[in-house]
């Protein structure tokens, strides 16, 4: 193996409170620690583990395509990497969720002969789970970004309940915006109005960033849904609207199982 190494770990959702031990172990002893985090106090706080910190948000720019920032941001790991160092990614959240530079620079690392590998962090998911009240074992979940689930046809029982991520950014294909108008979310809610009823109750869920930041939970009518206020952190939850469906000839071989 070559000497570089790279270790991409997860700061968890709420500044301070979520991190691993074994994330701040790798973050401590890196040579070089990069940075994606929403806000600056995250990156200060960081600092105060490792002061050699990079901060990978000035890749973002108004009218660029993400994925040309992703590529950006991959780049500049990889090139600490190949120098010998001992590289780390600070990731908000988890950084395997909704992230492409941890999983593209964990691969071009691997495929170079470097050491490299991920550690887990708490997600939005895992909050809203808590902050919601959900068990997703009890109704089952089903979880898409929500420009993928306007722009594909998605199977998705409704009887689960249905979590869309990234629904300011629904009806976007140009991945050069960080938000959609109305019109644009209105097919998100024109294609969720084929299933369910128009009055059916939808939660927009925001986990806190910050410690004296609250918990949002907005909860509205689905035909209301396109004219919500919304930001990135705005997750769409779609409760269940009817009771599973028994599979009979499942239960039957059951039964017939243990007699």
């Amino acid at each position: 193996m070559k000497k570089g190494r790279l270790v991409n770990v997860g700061l968890g959702m709420t500044l301070g409170s979520h991190i691993t031990p074994l994330a701040r172990n790798f973050i401590e002893k890196a040579d070089v620690v990069f940075v994606a985090a929403s806000n600056e106090l995250i990156e200060e706080w960081v600092k105060t583990m490792n002061p050699q910190v990079i901060s990978l948000q000035s890749y973002y720019q108004e009218g660029l395509s993400r994925m040309v920032t992703y590529e950006n941001m991959v780049a500049a790991i990889m090139a600490e990497v190949r120098v010998g160092k001992q590289v780390c990614g600070a990731f908000y959240g988890h950084p395997g969720v909704f992230a492409w530079p941890p999983h593209e620079s964990i691969k071009q690392a691997k495929a170079e002969g470097y050491q490299a590998h991920m550690e887990p962090g708490i997600s939005a998911e895992d909050c809203l789970y808590a902050d919601l009240g959900i068990d997703p074992g009890k109704f089952g979940c089903a979880h898409f970004e929500a420009s993928q689930f306007v722009f594909n046809h998605r199977v998705f029982d409704p009887s689960a309940y249905l979590v869309l991520w990234q629904i300011a950014m629904a009806g976007d294909k140009t991945m050069k915006t960080f938000t959609t108008e109305p019109a644009q979310r209105q097919m998100l809610v024109d294609l969720l109005m084929k299933t369910y009823a128009a009055d059916h109750e939808v939660i927009l869920y925001e986990c806190p960033v910050l410690p004296i930041e609250q918990t949002v939970i907005v909860k509205c009518q689905l035909k209301d849904l396109a004219h919500q206020n919304v930001s990135l952190k705005s997750t769409l939850v779609v409760p269940p609207d009817r009771p599973k469906r028994k599979n009979h000839e499942s239960l039957y071989a059951a039964e017939k199982w243990h007699e």
